[in-house]
């Protein structure tokens, strides 16, 4: 992961929890989706951006793993890496990992990923439209390996 986006870091609500105990499903999402939003943020496709342009990136598809549980009160750290940038379109992901209470550095192996196929659409238009040049640049300097996972889908029982 690219030294240039730093990690999304979250702490767990008391109303995220469920009636199990820990996060609920729901929430993973949540928090997944203001990670999107500070990707987005840092390639200049901020609120500004998308008020004079009226363009925005649009999830297409989207794949969750809920890996393990998370409890109440717990600071998460999302990792976002980009898998591949193209004129209108942008696939990345993002992993979730509980932090340590010491260090604040994330520990352990992921709680939860999510991977994500969006477009860049013009509102207006209705349809998909070409990313502006500095944005695409910056996601696609921020690509890097795809983990075995990535591109799978629901496994069968």
């Amino acid at each position: 992961m690219s030294a240039a986006l730093p990690l999304y870091r979250q702490t767990v609500r008391d109303d995220w929890i469920d009636y199990n105990g820990h996060l609920s499903e729901a929430y993973y999402v949540l928090i997944f989706g203001f990670a999107t939003d500070a990707l987005m943020d840092s390639a200049g496709l901020d609120a500004g951006y998308r008020k004079r342009s009226g363009c925005s990136l649009y999830t297409v598809e989207a794949h969750v793993r809920y890996l393990d549980e998370v409890a109440p009160h717990s600071q998460l750290a999302i990792r976002t890496t980009v898998l591949g940038v193209d004129a209108k379109k942008v696939r990345f992901l993002h992993e979730m990992y509980v932090c340590e209470a010491s260090s604040g550095e994330p520990a352990g192996d992921a709680v939860a990923t999510e991977e994500l196929f969006t477009l860049h659409v013009d509102q207006g238009a209705g349809r998909a439209a070409a990313l502006p040049d500095a944005a695409r640049e910056y996601l696609t300097g921020l690509a890097g390996p795809a983990p075995e996972w990535a591109g799978r889908g629901i496994r069968e029982v």
